[in-house]
This record gives C-alpha cells, structure tokens and sequence, in this order.
C-alpha cells in the first residue's frame, strides 16, 4: 500500500471513529482530568507547568493531572493505570501511549491489547477515556516533515467507540521548530499540542462553549 493510501485509510478510519463516538457531554471547570502517557505527555526536558497537561488545564479550567512517565511503554502505563485512577478518580482520562512499543519494536498485537485495556478500564471506573495516536518512528518522515500514526489507533477507536485525536501529536513532532530532539516537542511545541488538543475535545463536546 502507499503511503498516500495508507494515509487515506488511516484518515477514513479517524472519521469512523469520531461518528461511532457519541457526542460528549461538557466538563465543567474544576473537573479531574489524567493524562496518561510516556515522555510526550511527561515533559521531557521542561518545567512541568511547560507540559501540555498543564496549559491544556489552564485552557479548560480542569484539573489536569499528568500522569506521563518517561520510557512507558503501554504495559507499563496498564498497570500503574489502576493507583491512579483510585488515587484521582478523573471524569476523563486522556490516552497518548504507543511511541516506546514501536521504538522498541514491540508486537503491535502487545501494544492493541494493552491499548485496548486501558480504554476499558478507563470506562469501568466511570471515566470516559479519548485516545491521542502517536506518530510511528521514522527518519524519513521526520527528514520530509510528514510524520504520521498506525492505522491501528483508529482502528481500536473505531473497535472500542472512544474519540481519538489523530493527528494532534504527529502535526507537531513534523515540524522541526517545534521540537526539542528527534522525538520531543520543545515548549512551543507542548504550546501548540495543548491548543490542538484544546481544540479536538471542543469539537468532541468536552469543553464547555463560550
């Protein structure tokens, strides 16, 4: 398959995803938010008020927890999932995972799977969960500005009915002035994920209209 085809599949898979998604209900400000994530939602290299979490909560209103852990791969993030959401108890938990299981080559069925079992985990403990894909790692697409995720994130969006933001992550890892190494946005870079964020959960109805 081409990339270009590739691409179309991946976009026409996001779009089934977002219609068989129902549409949300807003989030007051003060609500309890988790991000959970690797070292793109951790912050690697900056001050935690830098992270997206953090200016995504200043954006909303919400209490943003950033539940980021550099080098977490989806099994690691799986079974810390269940501390946190006892220790938080968030309304909405939002999912940026799966970058360390393709640097490490891991089997993409691990990383479906465990993808798939935070998502319902996540709505087990009455959290709705959005997942965020992640760029796959290439040197190609990072050379020509023209990264993109595995069709597999809106695949299982699309399996599990939940939102996901296709290519917040991948629009500001391809932009060269926005990133801090090959693989991490600098502070301008969080700046731009949080309002693309910010601007997707809108769209999805979690943010409160003004």
């Amino acid at each position: 398959m081409s990339r270009w085809r590739a691409r179309f599949a991946a976009g026409l898979l996001a779009l089934l995803a977002a219609c068989s998604a129902q549409k949300a209900e807003p989030l007051p400000p003060g609500s309890v938010v988790l991000a959970l994530g690797d070292s793109l939602t951790a912050g690697y290299g900056l001050a935690p008020e830098q992270a997206w979490p953090a200016l995504l909560g200043e954006k909303t209103g919400w209490t943003v927890v950033n539940g980021g852990v550099s080098g977490d791969r989806t099994g690691d993030a799986l079974a810390r999932l269940p501390a946190l959401l006892d220790e938080h108890a968030p309304k909405l938990v939002l999912v940026t995972l799966g970058g360390n299981d393709m640097l490490r080559r891991l089997p993409e069925e691990q990383t479906r799977g465990n993808l798939a079992r935070i998502l319902e985990l996540v709505r087990s403990r009455d959290a709705r969960p959005v997942l965020l894909a992640t760029p796959r790692p290439s040197v190609a697409g990072a050379l020509f500005q023209n990264l993109s995720a595995p069709s597999f994130y809106a695949e299982i969006a699309r399996e599990r009915k939940v939102p996901l933001i296709d290519e917040a992550v991948a629009e500001v890892l391809s932009d060269p002035d926005l990133k801090l190494d090959q693989l991490h946005p600098n502070a301008e870079g969080h700046k731009a994920l949080a309002a693309r964020a910010f601007d997707a959960l809108r769209k999805l109805g979690y943010v409160r209209p003004n």
